[in-house]
Formats: structure tokens, C-alpha cells, sequence
């Protein structure tokens, strides 16, 4: 075999080996190979390999366990069979460690309902955490366990993102069915930022201004960082579109940016301060998509309100906020979610076919703003059959049509007749009366964002009952 057939470095070996004793040959041998070993090595590293070291660390499984009460048996009842009572169903789901004494950040809908939750850090340590505060609009909530000099994941920025540069999500997707408390990781890129995710999604809702993936996430893993490849996080895993079920690509998380101001807010305050200018925004009528680029149109302006103020009308179509454009009721949507209480925003708006600039003082959300209405006294509900699915072509699985509504409801709230809610805060809505209980059970608990299917899209209302 001729010498340049062979690699740089056994060449040079044989070629420091001519004339060589026995035992110094071997020694050269194992010294190329333990280079040639490093080498490899080496090349097996990568920005991936090195961010996941510096993250994984600081992620955590979250553990709950929700105590219901079980529905009688009336035939088992006469017979000494079950009668009721209370029965426990767990559920899991990630989070990831922001502050070395035990804050750490994960979806709401991870934590929300839950009786008990604790903490498995990467070594299986468990810890009963604490739920600091929950943010429902957000999809976020923040647990605190009692520990020190933990590891900390590092936070980066959700401004600056890059379409098709590559991205981690790190979770326990399924939880321990995989064998032990280590996180898995998933890698893929950023495919689209700015998304409204107004689907059918695990964590079911409106989502809007979210980071889109196709790196897989799968059940367990919400609440989990999706990272960049520098190891900063730049989103909180939180959902994905699925017709199947599983993971098909299409994965999406919330800002970090965005949930760095609820993070602060529910550690400093335990609620989040809701930016509030006093106006709601028009849902469309019918399905026009062109309602989906056309602007965000102002049904009504409260009045005394700082849009009030700032010379906002009912009719005027916001087309810009800041340097965010707004081409709908969503885009409207995602904007508030990134003001700050105190700030001062310039608004665009199209009024009678000219654009103004106008300048509106943001405010914290007072008492007032939300809509006080006695809804189960005006509103009458059915469930949602696959009859009537078929008939009106709902695209939701289940729950409860609005049959009868209030003229002082549609003028507060905007809900009509044919509306569907699917879903009361983060609780999906199986069918009229389980609709009932839950506005019921919110009755003087705060606000409530109530979602509706009209006309094949889901809209949030916001409001609170008295």
C-alpha cells in the first residue's frame, strides 16, 4: 500500500516508526490512536451538544395530582357497589428552573386544578412545590420549592429570532414511562414566529404570537424551554397541532420575552398586570378571511378610558401598534399581551378611508373593565351534538351552543346566537351543563376569558360574573 492512501496521521506514525524498537512502535501506535480518538470526539460535539449541557441541567418534570369527586354508581348504589366519593388522577408535564432558589416556570395548564404538585429534579430529587401564581391568558405559571444553589437555565430574547436557525425543546415527554427523570431533546429549526394558533392544540385555547417549530413536542412536554443554539431560552414549550394525536411538526412556544413580564409580575405580585386601553375589538361576523388582514376593528371604546382619551372611536380600524402591524383581532391580541402598564404607545388607525397616529397611555386593568353580566340568568345553552355539529358545520368536538342570548349580553360581550364556547378559561367545555358549572364556579372569582367558535374560528371574550 502506497503512503498517500493513508491518513495524514498514520502516516506520520508509520513514518516516525521506521527504524523504531518494538516497544516504541506500539507506544506511537497508541498515541495516533488516542489522537485519532479525540479527533472523532471532538467532531461529535456541536453547538446542539454544548447548549443542551448548558440548559438540561436547570429542567424539571412536574408532578400533579388532582382530587375529584366521583359521580354515584345508582345501580351499584343497591347492590354495595361504589358510592361515590373522591378519586385522584395524575398528571405531568415540565418546567424549567429560572432562580438557584427554586423558582421555575411552566404552563398553566400543567399546574391549574391541581391538589398537589411537586418537583423531580434531573437526579429524581423530588420537592412539593408551591404554585406561585398562574396566568391563564398566558398559558404560564410559576412554582417555588424550597432549595438552594440549584441550577439555573439561561435566559435569552424572543426579538431577535431567526427563521430557519436551529432549536432545541427539552421536556419529559410522557413522563416516567420512559424509565427515569432525565429530559429528552428534540432538535429541528424556528419555522415561523409571530403565529396564531387558533386550532385544535394539546392545551387547547387561543394562542397568539407564538413561536412555531418542528422540533417534536410531545405530551409531557409542555412547560419545558425551547432553546436556541447559543443554550439561551427563547420560548416556553406549550403546544402543538395534532389531527392524530402525536406530534406532526408543528410545535409552538410561548416568547420568552413574554413570559420573562408574567414571570416578574406573578413572583412580585402573584397576578400578572393586565395592559388595558379600553377598547374591544370587533369579532367578524361571518367566515371572511379578508376580516383576518384587514385590521383589528374597535366595536366600542369604554368611556373615561385612555382610548377615550387618546380620541379612539367605535369604527376605527387599528392597522399598526408600536412597531408591531396588526392585521387582525389576533395580531390586537398579541400586542396587549407585550405592553407595559405605564408606557405610552402610538397607535395607527384607518378612520373614514385616512391613516392618523394617535398616542395612548396604558393602564392597568381596573375592576370595570371586565363585563359584570349575569350570564346563566340570560343565556340559554344546549350541547353541542353531532347533529347540530353537521348542521352548522362546527369544527369543534364538543361544547355548548348558545340557543338564547340577551340583547344586553351581545351588546356587552358580543356573544350571538349559534356561537359555540369550547372553552372556559383552560377548561375545555364537554356540553351545556358542564358549561354551566364552570361559569358557575367562577362566579366572583375575577375575570374569565371565555372561548367561542363562530364561523369556524375560535374568539376569545373576556368578562366576569357578579
Amino acid at each position: 500500500m502506497s503512503v498517500r492512501h493513508l491518513t495524514p496521521l498514520i502516516c506520520a506514525v508509520l513514518l516516525a516508526c521506521e527504524g523504531a524498537s518494538p516497544a516504541q512502535t506500539a507506544a506511537q501506535g497508541l498515541t495516533a490512536r488516542r489522537e485519532a480518538n479525540a479527533q472523532i470526539d471532538q467532531s461529535r460535539r456541536s453547538a446542539i451538544t454544548e447548549a443542551v449541557a448548558r440548559v438540561a441541567p436547570a429542567v424539571v418534570t412536574v408532578q400533579t395530582e388532582t382530587v375529584f369527586r366521583s359521580p354515584v354508581d345508582p345501580f351499584a348504589f343497591f347492590f354495595g357497589g361504589n358510592q361515590g366519593g373522591t378519586q385522584t388522577r395524575s398528571g405531568i408535564g415540565s418546567g424549567f428552573i429560572t432562580q438557584s432558589n427554586g423558582v421555575i416556570v411552566t404552563n398553566a395548564h400543567v399546574v391549574s386544578g391541581a391538589s398537589n404538585v411537586s418537583v423531580a429534579l434531573r437526579d429524581g430529587t423530588t420537592y412539593p412545590a408551591k404554585v406561585v401564581g398562574i396566568d391563564e391568558q398566558n398559558d404560564l405559571a410559576v412554582l417555588k420549592i424550597e432549595a438552594r444553589g440549584l441550577p439555573t437555565a439561561p435566559l435569552g430574547t424572543s426579538r431577535d429570532l431567526i427563521i430557519g436557525e436551529w432549536v432545541v425543546a427539552i421536556g419529559n415527554p410522557y413522563g416516567f414511562l420512559l424509565g427515569n427523570s432525565e429530559p429528552s431533546v428534540t432538535a429541528g429549526v424556528i419555522s415561523a414566529t409571530g403565529r396564531n394558533l387558533v386550532g385544535q392544540s394539546a392545551g387547547q385555547g387561543v394562542y397568539v404570537d407564538m413561536i412555531q417549530t418542528d422540533a417534536s413536542i410531545n405530551p409531557g412536554n409542555s412547560g419545558g424551554p425551547l432553546i436556541n443554539a447559543a443554550g439561551d431560552v427563547i420560548g416556553v414549550n406549550s403546544s402543538i397541532y395534532t389531527p392524530t394525536g402525536g406530534s406532526v411538526g408543528l410545535g409552538f412556544a410561548i416568547p420568552i420575552d413574554r413570559a420573562k413580564r408574567v414571570t416578574e409580575d406573578l413572583v412580585a405580585h402573584g397576578t400578572v398586570r393586565r395592559p388595558w386601553i379600553g377598547v374591544k375589538i370587533e369579532i367578524p361576523q361571518q367566515n371572511n378571511r379578508d376580516a383576518l388582514r384587514g385590521g383589528a376593528v374597535i366595536r366600542s371604546v369604554t368611556p373615561g378610558s385612555p382610548a377615550a382619551s387618546a380620541g379612539l372611536v367605535a369604527g376605527d380600524v387599528i392597522v399598526q401598534s408600536r412597531d408591531r402591524a396588526v392585521r387582525n383581532a389576533y395580531d390586537w391580541e398579541a400586542e396587549l399581551l407585550e405592553m407595559r402598564v405605564g408606557e405610552e404607545a402610538e397607535v395607527r388607525i384607518r378612520r373614514g378611508g385616512r391613516e392618523r397616529r394617535l398616542n395612548v397611555r396604558v393602564a392597568d386593568l381596573p375592576e370595570v373593565a371586565a363585563q359584570k353580566v349575569a350570564v346563566l340568568k340570560e343565556i340559554e345553552l344546549v350541547s353541542l351534538t353531532p347533529a347540530i355539529r353537521s348542521e352548522r358545520g362546527v369544527r369543534s368536538g364538543s361544547g355548548a351552543v348558545v340557543y338564547r342570548v340577551s340583547a344586553r349580553v351581545t351588546e356587552e360581550l358580543g356573544l350571538q346566537a349559534g356561537d359555540v364556547i369550547v372553552q372556559v378559561n383552560r377548561t375545555a367545555v364537554t356540553d351545556a351543563q358542564h358549561a354551566g358549572r364552570l361559569l358557575e364556579g367562577m362566579t366572583g372569582r375575577g375575570p374569565i376569558r371565555m372561548i367561542i367558535e363562530r364561523a369556524g374560528f375560535l374568539y376569545p371574550i373576556d368578562f366576569q360574573i357578579r
